[in-house]
């Protein structure tokens, strides 16, 4: 599983499966301030909202047909409250709160894939490579309706995801809705140690580097660094540029954004968070070592890309260091800060917005592309919600500069940007993670590497 929170950007948890998205730890700075903008009045109000919970309460406790467990009616009022504030504030009791912990250290127990809930079911937002769901063929955008048989309407996210979780070497069988297939599909799985890769790498032709970051959980950034020296090392330390794959990553830890984003740029802003409260507001430079020294660089975005993805990805447009190649990006520009209470339990709080160097908040618009290119010819049809600002209750976009087009127009694309198609041709293959000649986006961002490449060596 993974994180996705902001601060977390992009948050996750439980075995084997992520929720999102969210991004990173958020740091100590947050706090809470009980009532003090509160008037007399509303005090009133709230006092008089306190005593009808007690009053339904009492009520449930004496007259439900069945002895309710009192922990587990105050949980889930607990819960109602915060997810009723946005799509990513929730309650996680203390088994949830240690399970998202194990999580950010990039190794669970599970089938691996990430999570979110629309309409009462699972979605899943993207398999995790070389893990159970991965090789059985789960699907990003697939929904799931039942577990062992049993629906998930009426499930918490949290309770889904503990019914996903188990020993290693138990079995469990996902019913599935895909897009475009009549019938459900019934997959079973083994459960197993999931040990999460999040950094991979690859040597193309022309000595270019393909770096793949499939999430920024505590390893990202020291992974990055390693397939960085890894691939110096395969080209005879003549790499000529970086292709940084950011697609279907849905966030993680804040601080591994805001150090990926750093690997890159060598001076100036890298996010700013804005929080209810100025005083809580926060601002990362980058400290200097652009450890690619200059090396030309391609960044892959779409629409599974979020929260620390967004980050890293909006950091790199504004200070004009990378081209930007894909289709727009989710839109979750919010920071969520867990909060530890009482008990071992915790709380994930949506806290702040973040901002991009050039003050755009990306919340519910997504970081649109340099050179947008789709990854089929047709668009698929989704089921439920695509974007953020397609989730009940999404945060406002507000206290940027505007971003409803996007950045100001680069006049630095190399010319070739021109001529990039916008969608693979006609009879051009259905895209397959085991082929990467199916994978137009990437065979394109690789011809405006090259392109980027070529210019740099004519200007010297």
């Amino acid at each position: 599983m993974k994180l996705r929170t902001g601060l977390l950007l992009g948050a996750a948890f439980a075995a084997g499966i992520a929720v999102g998205p969210m991004t990173g730890l958020a740091p100590a700075g947050f706090g809470i301030r009980a009532w003090a903008d509160d008037t007399s009045a509303g005090h009133a109000d709230t006092y008089r909202m306190l005593k009808l919970f007690a009053d339904v309460f009492e009520r449930v406790r004496a007259e439900y047909v069945d002895t309710p467990n009192d922990h587990d009616m105050i949980e889930n009022a607990i819960n109602g409250m915060l997810t009723g504030l946005d799509p990513h504030s929730n309650y996680m009791n203390a088994k949830a709160f240690r399970d998202m912990q194990v999580q950010t250290h990039g190794e669970f127990g599970g089938l691996g894939i990430e999570v979110t809930q629309e309409n009462g079911y699972i979605k899943v937002i993207t398999p995790i490579d070389d893990t159970p769901a991965f090789r059985a063929g789960v699907k990003a955008g697939d929904v799931i309706t039942a577990l062992d048989g049993q629906t998930v309407q009426g499930l918490t996210l949290n309770e889904a995801v503990d019914k996903m979780r188990g020993a290693p070497n138990s079995k469990i069988a996902l019913t599935i809705h895909r897009d475009g297939v009549d019938q459900p599909i019934e997959i079973s799985l083994q459960r197993e140690v999931i040990k999460i890769q999040v950094v991979k790498d690859k040597l193309l032709e022309g000595n270019l580097g393909y770096i793949r970051v499939t999430s920024f959980n505590e390893q990202t950034d020291s992974g990055l660094r390693k397939a960085l020296a890894n691939l110096k090392t395969q080209s005879g330390d003549k790499l000529a540029g970086i292709i940084l794959d950011l697609r279907n990553n849905p966030g993680g830890l804040l601080d591994q954004a805001v150090a990926v984003s750093e690997d890159f740029i060598d001076q100036g802003e890298v996010v700013s968070t804005r929080a209810r409260h100025s005083d809580d507001s926060q601002r990362w430079n980058a400290k200097g070592g652009d450890i690619t020294h200059g090396l030309p660089v391609v960044v892959l975005i779409n629409g599974g890309s979020a929260s620390a993805s967004e980050i890293v990805a909006g950091a790199l447009q504004d200070h004009r260091r990378a081209v930007l190649l894909g289709t727009r990006s989710f839109g979750k520009g919010s920071v969520q800060t867990v909060i530890p209470l009482p008990g071992n339990g915790a709380m994930r709080l949506t806290t702040a917005r973040y901002y991009t160097p050039s003050g755009r908040s990306i919340q519910g618009l997504g970081i649109a592309p340099d050179i947008e290119v789709a990854e089929t010819r047709t668009d698929q049809p989704h089921f439920g919600p695509e974007r953020e600002a397609d989730l009940n209750r999404a945060l406002r976009n507000q206290g940027g500069t505007p971003n409803e087009k996007g950045p100001p127009k680069r006049e630095d694309l190399p010319t070739i940007a021109h001529d990039i198609p916008n969608k693979p041709p006609e009879g051009f293959p259905t895209p397959d993670p085991a082929k990467p000649d199916t994978d137009f986006q990437l065979l394109e961002a690789q011809a405006v590497l090259k392109a980027m490449v070529a210019e740099k060596h004519a200007a010297r």
